[in-house]
């Protein structure tokens, strides 16, 4: 697949670049996009929600009334679920959500969500990107010469760069990852692909393992 490689300026610069048909122009896999997402979004709970139960409650043992005789049902102690301040019957305790998910499966998941991105021509080619001091401004100028400024966008970078970081953060609609971070879940949540010139070669290198 042949992509045009566009400016900063947001004109094109004449230049194209070819995309590898093996990741970008692969057969989708639905049901591993399906748990790949899944792992992500479990990965994402704190699983720290808790409940005291019956034997976590500060209160009295002492018996509350005569076994019988009183028309009632039979009561011992006001850590009972049947009284107010009781302990809770089978609630919620700390866990962990997390399950297991080959690499393998992992890397045809983003494979498939990026040969979706490139059916649908949501893949956008920028040359490579560098700012010199945060600024949040120029960030969505950027976005915006390039038409995306109503658009949820994940841009794509070669490595860490904290200028262009703080450069996007308080923008809702615009992400930014390192090649080496991407994952399924951005991909499909993102509208627009913005790829800089020097994400490709990494992410082919992570994707062709």
């Amino acid at each position: 697949m042949e992509l045009s490689v566009i400016q900063t300026s947001g004109k094109d610069s004449g230049r194209k670049i070819n995309l590898d048909d093996s990741i970008f122009g692969a057969e989708p896999n639905d049901h591993a996009i399906y748990l790949d997402v899944k792992h992500h979004l479990a990965n994402q709970r704190q699983g720290t929600s808790k409940s005291k139960q019956r034997n976590e409650i500060n209160a009295t043992t002492k018996k509350l009334k005569r076994q019988k005789g009183t028309g009632g049902a039979r009561a011992g102690s006001m850590k009972s679920p049947l009284f107010v301040g009781g302990g809770r019957v089978f609630g919620p305790v700390p866990r962990d959500y997390d399950f297991k998910l080959n690499k393998k499966l992992k890397r045809v998941a983003r494979v498939s969500a990026l040969s979706y991105k490139a059916k649908d021509n949501n893949i956008t080619v920028l040359e490579n990107l560098n700012f010199e001091s945060p600024k949040t401004k120029e960030f969505d100028a950027l976005m915006k010469k390039l038409s995306l400024g109503d658009k949820k966008t994940l841009v794509v970078i070669s490595e860490a760069n904290k200028n262009i970081y703080l450069s996007s953060r308080n923008l809702k609609r615009s992400k930014v990852v390192t090649a080496s971070d991407l994952n399924t879940y951005d991909i499909l949540n993102a509208q627009q692909l913005v790829l800089t010139e020097g994400s490709l070669p990494v992410i082919e290198n992570t994707l062709k393992k």
